[in-house]
């Protein structure tokens, strides 16, 4: 028997929290045809924002990263409420984020790097993803980094 995402995860410490409700007028995710579009994420942790603050600033590439994953953790759990079984994910097509930062920082890139080594691991293959990485003058709530998601869905 193949292992699968949710027994991938727990090998790698971590449990999916709830799936955050939207803090505004939008819906957490939106399926179209195949693809699953989710909304932004932020880094939480048992309901609340691990880190706030600009890097470059407040924090540091390192606290940044450790966001950057937060979100993808929560990205995972948007998908999970979605579809109801992680392995019913095709491919991650593309995860775009955004880092709040002063206009001197330039490791936008690295901090992405968070998600999308935590994706890439908890996914296998199927976590290769093309991405994008932002700097951004500030982000809701004060949040350091945001994360969404285009997903394939078998």
């Amino acid at each position: 028997m193949s292992e699968t995402v949710e027994t991938r995860l727990e090998s790698m410490g971590i449990t999916l929290p709830p799936a955050a409700a939207p803090a505004a007028n939008y819906v957490p995710f939106c399926r179209s045809g195949n693809l699953l579009f989710t909304a932004g994420q932020l880094p939480l942790k048992d309901g609340k924002l691990a880190a706030t603050g600009l890097l470059g600033r407040d924090l540091d590439t390192a606290a940044g990263k450790e966001a950057a994953r937060l979100c993808a953790v929560n990205i995972l759990a948007q998908a999970k409420a979605a579809t109801g079984d992680l392995d019913k994910i095709a491919r991650l097509v593309k995860i775009t984020v955004f880092v709040a930062s002063t206009p001197d920082f330039t490791e936008q890139h690295l901090v992405a790097n968070g998600a999308s080594d935590l994706l890439a691991e908890a996914l296998g293959e199927r976590g290769k993803h093309a991405r994008s990485a932002v700097g951004m003058a500030s982000l809701p709530m004060n949040a350091p980094v945001e994360v969404e998601a285009i997903i394939e869905i078998a």
